[in-house]
This record gives structure tokens, C-alpha cells and sequence, in this order.
């Protein structure tokens, strides 16, 4: 039994991190009584436990809800949860193509912030219907009336369809459910026209293998019907079909225009493509749907088991994850400090630190990860220009013509009182300013700003000198000629890959200075002296060194000849020579972990 179309309302809610998403999505289900109240928690729908503890969103989710309108007929609406961050701002790009509105949440204590921005611009480009809501009203702060007046000045939507809403005391939810009715429209499609579903997310259950997330666009999906997928051109039976109305509920038919789970014993996690269409073989498409453009990592690390028995685990770990994260990546690589492990690429550092206390955490995995670096563009003397995403991929300077790195163009949003702060940590980290407004109390800066300088702390840096109410989010828009050099660390003599950087020409001394003093202060001594240098090619430009542990070889000499003293301190001298010369230097997991939170202070 099909629905109908003119009772189906898609919708999704896009905001800020933290201003209060996830719980609105709690009060939309609890007014629409979509779950029993004794199976309600907070953030019902952040159901992973770093979600939970660190209070941000990073899988989309969706879940389906009744609601009775004002005309006395009952609408399905199928809600989209989507992320905040903006390293995870490609979920939110996902979850727009399956609806036709969105809820435009703004905190009424904080305004519009530099994601607020983002994901609005994201959902007038994916043609979605805006309905912009002013969250908290009841915070001591809020602000409601001049939120609203900015979000007409900012992002161009009438000041009086703005409603004030308090997730917190449930004031305001009908009228939002109204709305949503009201002002989101149906979705088109025709459930007798040739199957088109799009594949919006994906994750591995270890009973039925992938379970894809779909919007049905034109046509039916039916259990036990086999299906094909337009891209990769697989084909399979369905086992199963769910809707979400909190929890998963078979259902036989998924139609046009609804959302809903479909499983169909695709075992191995490579084989769902993000974006793909799936059709029917008995009916199928001409054409597949547009999909969203293909994720490009941004940030690469490796990542090596600490244990080298660790290594089969850590790769099964990294299948399961690349599958519910299509924009993370692998391959395998060695490092002669490390041994055998993975250089896994990443669209910024939060999400580089949530993938790695994931395989911590949900797969009991110790692990040594490295500095993180991006992808840069070489162009050599002779031959095609190629991109390398590890300095141990740099060739020999005499080989290179230039060395290009990626530019983003930064939005900051932040108070006029923080703004001297902003834009001399702006101008430390090479960026060049585009434009600046100001929006009442708040001014909004761009900047063009390498990605190797935001990568590791610039965002905790903002944080710190805007005390907390500065916010950013970013784009990619190319690359730019820079003066980059490759910056080895050797220790003894032996160069240490996995703690080699690439970094501007004129902070490469301050950095590798700063290197060896860190290390220092973590490798153990010996009982021989301990070079730590680090070096651009074969020029030497900072050194430090560990000493020596000295055994008191004359302890048991009391009284006596002194030159009975001094052969003893000649052997001892004569012996460390020759430990020096075939000792090598165990370097522990927390200089490198040094190395990597390099510059926080």
C-alpha cells in the first residue's frame, strides 16, 4: 500500500554545533508521541557514546513521525539529524538531497554563526524550502527579536516567518510542526514510473550486512525484489525493508517520496557507493539521480598499531569504519621507525580524532598516530604535475620546479571586541584577508588561509582568543605556489619518517627547534649520548642532545694510584664509543604523540 504523496513531508534540521538540534529533534518526537516515554532519553538520536559525551551530532540520522494537522488529517513527516561541525559538513550535504525543507535553528542567546551560515547557503543551493526557527528563548540572554532581525540581514529570509522556540521547555513545537506542514512541500515523484532510490548513508551490521539509508524518488521498492545498483552495477535480492518511527519497523513497500532502510545481503562494505541510485531489474531507470560530488580527504595521518600483532585487527577496524564514513580513506604504507600501517586521510582533525578513539574505543586498539598533513601538489621539472599526501613522498629538491599547497577560503564569525585577536592569529598563520562585515555586534571576516596552518589547532586557538564565542567554517578553493621545505628529524644520525613534516620555509627553524626540545624531553637516556637534530636536506638547523647516563665505574676504587682510576675511565669511555656506534634509540609512543600536539601551547 502506497502513500500518498500530498501527506509526506521531508524535512531536515541544519544549525550551528550546539545550538540545540538534536534537542529539538527530542521534543518533535515527543509531541508527535512517536516513541513511549519510558524509552526516552536526551539526544535520543545521537545513539553513539562519543556523540553523547563530547554533545555534538556526527551521523546523520532519521526517523519517521505522525502528526495530526491543523486541518484534521495526518501527515508523515521523516526527519533528517544532521551534524554541526564543519568537518562533517558532507553528512549534511547528504542528508539535504532527501529533503525538500529544512528547520534553520539559530541559538536566540548567540546569532548566526559561521556554520549557521554554511548549511543555509548548502540548503538554498539543494532548492530546499527554509524555515528559520530561534532556538533557547528561555536563556536569561536571549535575544529573540534581534536574532530574528539578523537573520533577515544575513541570510536574507523574513524577520516575521522567524519562530521562537525554547527545545529545552517544548514552548513553540506545534506551531514548528505546523510550519512544517504548511510551508515544506510534498515530495514529487510517481510511484508508477521505473524505481529511482537514492542512497543517502550506509553502515555494517554484523547480522545482515550493509544497511543502506534511502529516499525513494520515482517508482517502489518491494521485499524480495531484486535491485541494481546504477553506478557499480551490482544486483541484488531485498530481505528487508524498515522504516525508522523511532525504531527500525518492516515494512513490505517503500514508495515514492518516503524514506526508509533497505537491506539486501550486500556483504562486503566496498560494494555500497554513497550516492548511488538504486532501480529495479525487473523496471529499470534510464538514468541514475544526480548524486553529491565525491568526498576529497583533506588531512592525512598514519596510523600504526602499537603492538605489530595488531595489525590484522587494526585493518578489519578501518574496513568496518570506511563504510559509515565514505569520506575517510586507507592505504597501507610502512615507516622504518613504525613498522607496517595505514595512511588514512581525513576531512579535518576533529574528524581525524573521532575516527581514531573510535578504533580505540569500539575495537580495543592501542595506536601511534603521526602528524597530520595534507595533500600538495608538485610540479617537477619534467614530467606531470602529481599530488603527494605524505612528506615521505617528497622527491629530492633538485627534482622539483614548485611546490603548490591548498588554500581555503575561512568565514569567521566573532564578537567586535575579539576581532584585534582574530585577525593577528589570522595573519600568523600566512592568511590573506578578502573582506570584513559587520552585523550588529558581531563581524564577519573572510581569509584565504593555507589548510596546513588550520589543520592541527587553529580552531582551539580561535576558540581561545574569542573566549569561546568565535566560530569558522571553511571551504577548499585551490591551490597556491608556497615556499615549502621538508623538515627531517634524526635521531643519532637516523632519520625518524614518521616524524618528518613539510612546513613553510621561514617557520622551519622555529619548528624544528621546537621539535627537538620536545623530544628531549621524552626519549629516554642511555648510556651513550643521544644527537636529536633536525635538518632541511643535508643543512643541519637545530640540535639538542640527551646525555648520557654515567655508571660510576671508581666506586669500588678507594685510595690507591690514580692511574688505576684513569684506566678505568678510559675503558668505560672506549666501551660507550663502541655501544654509541651500534646502539639504536627506542623512541616511545608519547614523543611522538608530542610531536603531533606540537605548537598548543
Amino acid at each position: 500500500m502506497s502513500v500518498d504523496l500530498s501527506r509526506i513531508r521531508n524535512f531536515c534540521i541544519i544549525a550551528h554545533i550546539d545550538h540545540g538540534k538534536s534537542t529539538l529533534a527530542d521534543r518533535l518526537l515527543d509531541a508527535t508521541h512517536a516513541m513511549a516515554a519510558r524509552d526516552m532519553k536526551d539526544q535520543f538520536l545521537d545513539n553513539m557514546d562519543i556523540e553523547r559525551e563530547r554533545g555534538i551530532t556526527i551521523k546523520a540520522q532519521t526517523v519517521r513521525m505522525t502528526f495530526r494537522a491543523a486541518d484534521g488529517e495526518d501527515y508523515i513527516l521523516n526527519l533528517i539529524d544532521t551534524p554541526g561541525h564543519v568537518d562533517f559538513s558532507y553528512e549534511v550535504s547528504r542528508a539535504l538531497s532527501a529533503c525538500e525543507g529544512a528547520l534553520l535553528i539559530v541559538d536566540a542567546a548567540q546569532g548566526i554563526e559561521a556554520q549557521t551560515l554554511a548549511n543555509a547557503y548548502l540548503a538554498v543551493d539543494a532548492d530546499l524550502e527554509l524555515i528559520p526557527v530561534v532556538n533557547k528563548i528561555d536563556l536569561p540572554s536571549a535575544d529573540p527579536d534581534r536574532v530574528a532581525q539578523e537573520i533577515e540581514d544575513v541570510v536574507g529570509l523574513d524577520a516575521a516567518d522567524v519562530l521562537p522556540v525554547s527545545a529545552k521547555t517544548g514552548a513553540g513545537i506545534p506551531e514548528v510542526l505546523q510550519a512544517i506542514v504548511d510551508r515544506v512541500p510534498p515530495p514529487s515523484g510517481d510511484p508508477s514510473a521505473p524505481t529511482q532510490a537514492l542512497v543517502f548513508d550506509a553502515w555494517f551490521d554484523p547480522y545482515v550486512g550493509a544497511v543502506m539509508l534511502v529516499r525513494v524518488v520515482n517508482g517502489t521498492l518491494r521485499r524480495r525484489e531484486r535491485i541494481k545498483f546504477m553506478v557499480s552495477g551490482l544486483e541484488h535480492e531485498i530481505t528487508r525493508l524498515d522504516v525508522v518511527d523511532p525504531r527500525p519497523r518492516s515494512v513490505e513497500v517503500l514508495s515514492a517520496g518516503e524514506v526508509g532502510l533497505v537491506v539486501a545481503g550486500v556483504k562486503t562494505l566496498s560494494d555500497v557507493k554513497i550516492g548511488d541510485t538504486i532501480t529495479t531489474v525487473a523496471k529499470p531507470a534510464e538514468r541514475p539521480l544526480e548524486g553529491f560530488q565525491e568526498v576529497k580527504p583533506m588531512v592525512f595521518t598514519g596510523l600504526y598499531p602499537v603492538d605489530a600483532e595488531d595489525y590484522e585487527d587494526l585493518k578489519v577496524a578501518l574496513e568496518k569504519l570506511e563504510l559509515n564514513d565514505s569520506s575517510f580513506s586507507y592505504e597501507p604504507e610502512t615507516s622504518a621507525a613504525l613498522g607496517f600501517g595505514f595512511r588514512c586521510g581525513f576531512l579535518g582533525f576533529l574528524h581525524a580524532e573521532i575516527v581514531q578513539e573510535r578504533l580505540e574505543r569500539e575495537y580495543g586498539l592501542d595506536l601511534i598516530t603521526t602528524a597530520p598533513t595534507v595533500r600538495y601538489r608538485v610540479i617537477p621539472r619534467d614530467g606531470e604535475p602529481f599530488e603527494i599526501e605524505s612528506p615521505a613522498a617528497l622527491p629530492d629538491t633538485t627534482e622539483i620546479l614548485e611546490i603548490q599547497e591548498p588554500v581555503v577560503l575561512a568565514t569567521i564569525h566573532v564578537p567586535s571586541e575579539h576581532l584585534g585577536a582574530v585577525l593577528g592569529l589570522c595573519q600568523e598563520r600566512r592568511g590573506v584577508q578578502k573582506d570584513m562585515g559587520v552585523h550588529g555586534t558581531r563581524v564577519q571576516v573572510r581569509y584565504e588561509l593555507p589548510l596546513n596552518e588550520i589543520v592541527t589547532d587553529f580552531h582551539d586557538r580561535l576558540k581561545s582568543a574569542t573566549r569561546g564565542y568565535g566560530s569558522f567554517d571553511y571551504e577548499i578553493v585551490g591551490f597556491r605556489q608556497a615556499d615549502l621545505v621538508k623538515l627531517d628529524v634524526l635521531v643519532n644520525g637516523d632519520p625518524v619518517d614518521a616524524l618528518s613534516l613539510i612546513v613553510h620555509k621561514d617557520k622551519a627553524y622555529a619548528r624544528g627547534s621546537e621539535l627537538a626540545k620536545k623530544l628531549k624531553e621524552f626519549i629516554p637516556r642511555q648510556q651513550f649520548p643521544i644527537a636529536i637534530q633536525a635538518a632541511i636536506g643535508s643543512r643541519v638547523i637545530a640540535r639538542t642532545t640527551v646525555r648520557a647516563v654515567r655508571k660510576n665505574v671508581l666506586a669500588k676504587c678507594y685510595g690507591g694510584d690514580i692511574t688505576r682510576k684513569r684506566k678505568l675511565l678510559e675503558k668505560q669511555k672506549a666501551g660507550k664509543k663502541r655501544m654509541k656506534m651500534v646502539g639504536s634509540v627506542e623512541i616511545p609512543q608519547e614523543a611522538f604523540l608530542a610531536a603531533l600536539r606540537l605548537g598548543d601551547e
